[in-house]
Protein backbone atom coordinates (compact mmCIF):
# COMPACT_ATOMS: atom_id res chain seq x y z
CA UNK A 1 0.00 0.00 0.00
CA UNK A 2 3.00 2.47 0.88
CA UNK A 3 4.21 1.72 -2.73
CA UNK A 4 1.11 2.19 -4.29
CA UNK A 5 0.07 5.21 -2.30
CA UNK A 6 4.32 6.95 -2.99
CA UNK A 7 3.45 6.19 -6.97
CA UNK A 8 -0.11 8.17 -6.94
CA UNK A 9 1.27 10.69 -5.30
CA UNK A 10 4.23 11.05 -7.60
CA UNK A 11 2.07 10.60 -10.32
CA UNK A 12 -0.63 13.25 -9.00
CA UNK A 13 2.64 15.66 -8.68
CA UNK A 14 4.07 15.04 -12.32
CA UNK A 15 0.68 16.15 -13.41
CA UNK A 16 0.30 19.05 -11.46
CA UNK A 17 3.60 20.36 -12.23
CA UNK A 18 3.52 19.68 -15.95
CA UNK A 19 -0.37 21.77 -15.60
CA UNK A 20 1.03 24.77 -13.32
CA UNK A 21 2.11 26.98 -16.55
CA UNK A 22 -1.22 27.51 -18.26
CA UNK A 23 -0.08 29.44 -20.99
CA UNK A 24 2.30 26.37 -21.89
CA UNK A 25 0.71 23.23 -22.92
CA UNK A 26 1.33 20.03 -21.92
CA UNK A 27 2.99 17.95 -24.51
CA UNK A 28 2.68 13.87 -25.49
CA UNK A 29 6.66 13.88 -24.33
CA UNK A 30 6.07 15.67 -20.93
CA UNK A 31 3.19 13.16 -20.29
CA UNK A 32 4.97 9.96 -21.38
CA UNK A 33 7.96 11.24 -18.86
CA UNK A 34 5.63 11.68 -15.98
CA UNK A 35 3.60 8.69 -16.37
CA UNK A 36 6.87 6.19 -17.31
CA UNK A 37 8.24 8.30 -13.66
CA UNK A 38 5.33 6.70 -12.01
CA UNK A 39 5.54 3.25 -13.61
CA UNK A 40 9.26 2.89 -12.51
CA UNK A 41 9.12 3.82 -8.83
CA UNK A 42 6.18 1.29 -8.89
CA UNK A 43 8.18 -1.26 -9.34
CA UNK A 44 5.90 -3.36 -12.41
CA UNK A 45 6.85 -5.75 -14.21
CA UNK A 46 6.76 -5.51 -18.11
CA UNK A 47 6.56 -8.48 -20.30
CA UNK A 48 2.98 -7.67 -21.92
CA UNK A 49 4.28 -5.85 -25.33
CA UNK A 50 5.70 -3.45 -23.26
CA UNK A 51 9.73 -3.88 -22.29
CA UNK A 52 9.99 -0.87 -20.26
CA UNK A 53 8.17 1.68 -18.26
CA UNK A 54 9.05 3.96 -21.08
CA UNK A 55 7.87 1.53 -23.77
CA UNK A 56 4.44 0.99 -21.50
CA UNK A 57 4.36 4.91 -21.21
CA UNK A 58 3.88 5.90 -24.84
CA UNK A 59 1.96 2.96 -25.02
CA UNK A 60 -1.21 4.23 -22.58
CA UNK A 61 -0.48 7.31 -23.51
CA UNK A 62 -0.81 6.90 -27.25
CA UNK A 63 -3.77 4.75 -26.78
CA UNK A 64 -5.68 7.47 -24.72
CA UNK A 65 -5.03 10.30 -27.44
CA UNK A 66 -5.72 8.37 -30.15
CA UNK A 67 -1.94 7.65 -31.74
CA UNK A 68 -0.59 4.79 -32.96
CA UNK A 69 2.53 3.39 -30.70
CA UNK A 70 4.69 3.99 -33.70
CA UNK A 71 3.38 7.76 -34.15
CA UNK A 72 4.08 8.97 -30.26
CA UNK A 73 7.54 10.12 -30.63
CA UNK A 74 6.96 11.90 -34.16
CA UNK A 75 3.98 13.60 -32.02
CA UNK A 76 6.24 14.63 -29.20
CA UNK A 77 5.01 18.23 -29.06
CA UNK A 78 1.29 17.48 -29.78
CA UNK A 79 -0.75 18.86 -27.05
CA UNK A 80 -2.37 16.37 -24.57
CA UNK A 81 -5.80 17.68 -23.02
CA UNK A 82 -6.97 18.29 -19.77
CA UNK A 83 -9.47 16.00 -20.02
CA UNK A 84 -7.64 13.13 -22.06
CA UNK A 85 -4.53 13.93 -19.14
CA UNK A 86 -7.66 12.88 -16.37
CA UNK A 87 -8.14 9.74 -18.41
CA UNK A 88 -4.23 8.33 -18.21
CA UNK A 89 -4.13 9.23 -14.37
CA UNK A 90 -7.12 6.81 -13.89
CA UNK A 91 -5.84 4.40 -16.09
CA UNK A 92 -2.28 4.60 -14.09
CA UNK A 93 -3.74 4.58 -11.49
CA UNK A 94 -5.52 1.04 -12.12
CA UNK A 95 -2.49 -0.01 -13.43
CA UNK A 96 -0.23 0.60 -10.23
CA UNK A 97 -3.08 -0.38 -8.20
CA UNK A 98 -4.43 -3.70 -9.61
CA UNK A 99 -0.87 -4.97 -10.89
CA UNK A 100 -3.33 -5.94 -14.14
CA UNK A 101 -1.46 -5.46 -17.86
CA UNK A 102 -2.00 -2.41 -19.46
CA UNK A 103 -3.16 -4.38 -22.33
CA UNK A 104 -6.00 -5.69 -20.68
CA UNK A 105 -6.82 -2.28 -18.96
CA UNK A 106 -6.99 -1.09 -23.00
CA UNK A 107 -7.87 -4.09 -24.50
CA UNK A 108 -5.89 -3.28 -27.17
CA UNK A 109 -2.48 -4.65 -27.70
CA UNK A 110 0.14 -4.27 -30.99
CA UNK A 111 2.37 -7.00 -32.34
CA UNK A 112 4.28 -6.04 -35.31
CA UNK A 113 2.37 -2.80 -35.42
CA UNK A 114 -0.67 -4.72 -36.21
CA UNK A 115 -3.50 -4.09 -33.98
CA UNK A 116 -5.91 -6.75 -31.71
CA UNK A 117 -8.32 -7.05 -29.32
CA UNK A 118 -7.12 -8.56 -26.05
CA UNK A 119 -8.82 -9.12 -22.56
CA UNK A 120 -8.51 -11.54 -19.88
CA UNK A 121 -9.79 -14.45 -21.87
CA UNK A 122 -6.32 -15.23 -23.70
CA UNK A 123 -2.90 -14.36 -22.18
CA UNK A 124 -1.46 -11.08 -23.87
CA UNK A 125 0.26 -11.86 -27.06
CA UNK A 126 4.05 -11.95 -27.20
CA UNK A 127 6.05 -14.18 -29.26
CA UNK A 128 9.07 -13.99 -30.87
CA UNK A 129 7.71 -15.84 -33.95
CA UNK A 130 6.00 -12.52 -34.55
CA UNK A 131 9.27 -11.35 -35.64
CA UNK A 132 10.83 -14.35 -37.45
CA UNK A 133 7.78 -13.66 -39.89
CA UNK A 134 9.22 -10.38 -40.80
CA UNK A 135 12.83 -11.14 -41.32
CA UNK A 136 14.87 -13.32 -44.15
CA UNK A 137 13.69 -16.32 -42.25
CA UNK A 138 11.71 -17.40 -44.61
CA UNK A 139 12.62 -15.88 -47.86
CA UNK A 140 16.59 -14.90 -47.86
CA UNK A 141 19.06 -15.10 -50.27
CA UNK A 142 21.92 -16.99 -47.89
CA UNK A 143 19.19 -18.84 -45.76
CA UNK A 144 15.65 -20.11 -46.23
CA UNK A 145 13.33 -22.60 -44.09
CA UNK A 146 10.83 -23.02 -47.00
CA UNK A 147 12.89 -22.51 -50.54
CA UNK A 148 9.43 -21.05 -51.92
CA UNK A 149 7.72 -18.94 -50.07
CA UNK A 150 4.73 -19.15 -52.36
CA UNK A 151 4.60 -22.76 -52.19
CA UNK A 152 3.04 -22.39 -48.84
CA UNK A 153 -0.51 -23.44 -49.32
CA UNK A 154 -1.59 -24.27 -45.66
CA UNK A 155 -0.37 -23.26 -42.26
CA UNK A 156 -1.49 -24.83 -39.10
CA UNK A 157 -1.14 -22.28 -35.53
CA UNK A 158 -1.78 -24.53 -32.38
CA UNK A 159 -2.60 -23.02 -29.35
CA UNK A 160 -3.91 -19.31 -31.07
CA UNK A 161 -4.43 -17.60 -27.89
CA UNK A 162 -5.89 -14.76 -29.07
CA UNK A 163 -5.22 -15.19 -32.68
CA UNK A 164 -2.49 -12.91 -33.60
CA UNK A 165 0.00 -15.10 -34.79
CA UNK A 166 -2.85 -17.11 -36.89
CA UNK A 167 -3.46 -13.53 -38.40
CA UNK A 168 0.59 -12.64 -39.06
CA UNK A 169 0.72 -15.44 -40.63
CA UNK A 170 -2.13 -14.57 -43.06
CA UNK A 171 -0.31 -11.35 -43.59
CA UNK A 172 2.69 -12.96 -44.30
CA UNK A 173 2.13 -15.43 -46.52
CA UNK A 174 -0.73 -14.42 -48.90
CA UNK A 175 -1.50 -17.32 -50.78
CA UNK A 176 -2.14 -19.72 -47.12
CA UNK A 177 -5.11 -20.57 -45.38
CA UNK A 178 -4.63 -21.01 -41.77
CA UNK A 179 -6.15 -23.23 -39.65
CA UNK A 180 -6.00 -21.87 -35.84
CA UNK A 181 -6.21 -23.73 -33.09
CA UNK A 182 -7.29 -23.12 -29.25
CA UNK A 183 -8.34 -25.03 -26.50
CA UNK A 184 -10.09 -22.37 -23.94
CA UNK A 185 -13.41 -21.85 -25.62
CA UNK A 186 -12.49 -18.03 -24.25
CA UNK A 187 -9.83 -17.24 -26.21
CA UNK A 188 -11.55 -18.99 -29.29
CA UNK A 189 -13.79 -16.58 -29.42
CA UNK A 190 -11.64 -14.06 -28.96
CA UNK A 191 -9.50 -15.34 -31.85
CA UNK A 192 -12.64 -15.39 -34.27
CA UNK A 193 -12.94 -11.92 -32.96
CA UNK A 194 -9.73 -10.37 -34.40
CA UNK A 195 -10.44 -12.80 -37.36
CA UNK A 196 -13.41 -10.21 -37.99
CA UNK A 197 -11.56 -7.68 -37.32
CA UNK A 198 -8.17 -8.03 -39.67
CA UNK A 199 -11.39 -9.14 -42.73
CA UNK A 200 -9.65 -12.83 -42.87
CA UNK A 201 -12.48 -14.99 -42.12
CA UNK A 202 -12.62 -16.54 -45.38
CA UNK A 203 -8.78 -17.01 -44.95
CA UNK A 204 -8.02 -17.55 -41.19
CA UNK A 205 -10.46 -21.06 -39.91
CA UNK A 206 -10.12 -20.77 -35.83
CA UNK A 207 -10.76 -24.24 -34.78
CA UNK A 208 -11.64 -25.06 -30.47
CA UNK A 209 -9.99 -28.54 -29.99
CA UNK A 210 -6.72 -29.98 -28.53
CA UNK A 211 -3.83 -29.51 -30.46
CA UNK A 212 -4.14 -31.52 -33.52
CA UNK A 213 -7.88 -32.95 -32.78
CA UNK A 214 -9.85 -30.72 -34.61
CA UNK A 215 -7.37 -31.07 -37.99
CA UNK A 216 -7.21 -35.19 -37.79
CA UNK A 217 -6.18 -35.94 -40.96
CA UNK A 218 -5.34 -32.49 -42.49
CA UNK A 219 -1.48 -32.18 -43.96
CA UNK A 220 0.11 -28.37 -43.45
CA UNK A 221 3.30 -27.02 -44.91
CA UNK A 222 4.16 -25.10 -41.95
CA UNK A 223 2.74 -25.63 -38.27
CA UNK A 224 3.57 -22.78 -35.85
CA UNK A 225 2.97 -22.69 -32.37
CA UNK A 226 3.36 -20.68 -28.84
CA UNK A 227 2.56 -23.10 -26.50
CA UNK A 228 2.28 -23.09 -23.07
CA UNK A 229 5.53 -23.73 -21.91
CA UNK A 230 6.58 -22.48 -18.19
CA UNK A 231 7.40 -25.79 -15.73
CA UNK A 232 6.49 -26.13 -12.37
CA UNK A 233 8.90 -23.92 -10.51
CA UNK A 234 7.92 -20.91 -12.65
CA UNK A 235 4.06 -21.49 -11.99
CA UNK A 236 5.16 -20.66 -8.59
CA UNK A 237 7.09 -17.68 -9.84
CA UNK A 238 4.87 -15.71 -12.07
CA UNK A 239 4.66 -12.08 -10.86
CA UNK A 240 1.63 -10.55 -10.30
CA UNK A 241 0.85 -8.92 -13.69
CA UNK A 242 1.09 -12.69 -14.90
CA UNK A 243 -1.49 -14.06 -12.34
CA UNK A 244 -4.51 -11.83 -13.87
CA UNK A 245 -3.67 -14.20 -17.47
CA UNK A 246 -5.14 -17.42 -17.44
CA UNK A 247 -2.89 -20.20 -16.44
CA UNK A 248 -3.62 -22.76 -18.50
CA UNK A 249 -1.59 -20.85 -21.16
CA UNK A 250 1.43 -20.75 -18.65
CA UNK A 251 1.57 -23.63 -17.69
CA UNK A 252 3.80 -26.78 -19.25
CA UNK A 253 3.85 -29.48 -16.96
CA UNK A 254 6.97 -30.78 -14.85
CA UNK A 255 9.38 -29.50 -17.13
CA UNK A 256 7.50 -26.86 -18.90
CA UNK A 257 7.58 -29.11 -22.28
CA UNK A 258 4.29 -31.66 -21.74
CA UNK A 259 2.82 -30.01 -24.68
CA UNK A 260 5.60 -29.32 -27.00
CA UNK A 261 6.60 -33.23 -26.54
CA UNK A 262 2.61 -34.07 -27.82
CA UNK A 263 3.20 -31.84 -31.33
CA UNK A 264 6.64 -32.99 -31.70
CA UNK A 265 5.38 -36.63 -31.43
CA UNK A 266 2.10 -35.32 -33.41
CA UNK A 267 3.42 -33.17 -36.42
CA UNK A 268 5.03 -36.09 -38.72
CA UNK A 269 1.39 -37.06 -39.69
CA UNK A 270 0.14 -33.06 -40.48
CA UNK A 271 2.98 -32.02 -42.33
CA UNK A 272 3.57 -32.13 -46.03
CA UNK A 273 6.99 -33.83 -47.68
CA UNK A 274 8.33 -29.97 -47.33
CA UNK A 275 6.61 -28.96 -44.30
CA UNK A 276 8.22 -28.03 -41.36
CA UNK A 277 7.28 -27.02 -37.42
CA UNK A 278 8.40 -23.39 -35.94
CA UNK A 279 8.30 -23.72 -32.23
CA UNK A 280 8.87 -21.12 -28.94
CA UNK A 281 9.68 -23.00 -26.26
CA UNK A 282 11.20 -20.34 -23.62
CA UNK A 283 14.26 -21.54 -21.99
CA UNK A 284 13.63 -25.18 -21.93
CA UNK A 285 16.54 -26.18 -24.68
CA UNK A 286 18.62 -27.91 -22.69
CA UNK A 287 15.85 -29.83 -21.77
CA UNK A 288 14.69 -30.61 -25.22
CA UNK A 289 17.83 -31.28 -26.67
CA UNK A 290 18.33 -34.14 -23.80
CA UNK A 291 14.91 -35.44 -24.39
CA UNK A 292 15.28 -35.82 -28.87
CA UNK A 293 19.35 -37.07 -29.03
CA UNK A 294 18.79 -38.11 -32.56
CA UNK A 295 16.80 -35.17 -33.72
CA UNK A 296 18.62 -32.00 -35.11
CA UNK A 297 16.91 -28.91 -33.98
CA UNK A 298 17.87 -25.70 -36.04
CA UNK A 299 17.78 -23.13 -33.09
CA UNK A 300 16.79 -19.58 -34.77
CA UNK A 301 17.55 -16.07 -32.85
CA UNK A 302 16.23 -13.17 -32.96
CA UNK A 303 16.93 -9.18 -31.90
CA UNK A 304 15.83 -10.22 -28.47
CA UNK A 305 16.02 -14.12 -27.62
CA UNK A 306 18.64 -16.67 -28.49
CA UNK A 307 17.12 -20.63 -28.26
CA UNK A 308 13.79 -19.82 -27.69
CA UNK A 309 12.39 -20.99 -31.19
CA UNK A 310 13.33 -24.19 -32.82
CA UNK A 311 12.55 -25.42 -36.88
CA UNK A 312 12.57 -29.14 -37.66
CA UNK A 313 11.44 -30.29 -41.12
CA UNK A 314 8.93 -33.23 -41.69
CA UNK A 315 12.24 -35.70 -42.82
CA UNK A 316 13.73 -35.61 -39.35
CA UNK A 317 10.87 -35.78 -37.68
CA UNK A 318 9.74 -39.20 -39.86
Amino acid sequence: MKLFAAASALFTTAFVLAAAEPAKPVTVSAIVRSVAACLRRARLVFAHGTTDPVAEAAFIVGETIGLHPDDVESRATAPVTAVQQKKIARLVERRIRTRKPAAYLLKRIYMLGVPFDIDERAIVPRSFLGEIFTDETFAGEEFSLIPDEGSVRNVLDLCTGSGCLAILAAMRFPAAKIDAVELSKGAFELAKQNVARHRLAKRVRVLNGDLFVPVKGKRYDLIITNPPYVDDRGMKGLPPECRHEPAMAFDGGADGLSIVHRIIGEAPKHLTEDGGLLCEIGRGREVLERAYPDLEFLWLETEDSSGEVFWLDARQLR
